[in-house]
C-alpha cells in the first residue's frame, strides 16, 4: 500500500472530501503509485487562468470555470522508480484503480482519460 507524501496531501486541501476517500481508497488497490502535483487540487479563477494560458487546461477559471475552482477535482502524476512519471501506461493503471474505488464507495468520478475532445489523463471530477 501506498502513502501519499506531505505535499500531495496539502496540494488536497479544499477538495471535496469523497474524493480524498476515493484517493486514499486507490492508493490500496493501485499497483503504480501516484501523487497530487502543485496545483493539481483547489485552484483560484487567477491559477486557473494561469493552467488556460499555459495551454493545458479548456477552462479560462472566469467564463468556463474548472471544475478545481469548487474543490470537486484532481489532478495526479505516477511515481515510478522515484520520480514523476507522465507515461499514458501509469496513467491509465492509476485511473483503473481510481474508478475501481469510486464504485466501490458509491462516488460517481470521471476521468479525463476517457473524454472524446481533450485526453486529460491526469485529471479526476466528480461527475455532475
Amino acid at each position: 500500500m501506498y502513502k501519499l507524501s506531505k505535499s500531495s496531501k496539502k496540494n488536497m486541501q479544499g477538495i471535496d472530501p469523497r474524493l480524498i476517500e476515493i484517493i486514499n481508497e486507490a492508493l490500496t488497490i493501485s499497483v503504480v503509485d501516484f501523487g497530487i502535483p502543485s496545483g493539481g487540487g483547489l485552484r483560484t479563477a487567477e491559477q486557473q487562468r494561469v493552467m488556460f494560458d499555459n495551454k493545458v487546461s479548456k477552462c479560462d477559471g472566469t467564463k468556463n470555470k474548472s471544475y478545481h475552482q469548487t474543490g470537486k477535482a484532481f489532478d495526479i502524476y505516477a511515481y515510478v522508480d522515484g520520480k514523476a512519471s507522465w507515461e499514458r501506461a501509469h496513467f491509465t493503471t492509476v485511473a483503473t484503480a481510481m474508478l475501481q474505488a469510486a464504485a466501490k464507495l458509491g462516488y460517481p468520478l470521471e476521468w479525463g482519460g476517457l473524454w472524446k475532445n481533450f485526453k486529460d489523463l491526469p485529471h479526476f471530477q466528480l461527475k455532475g
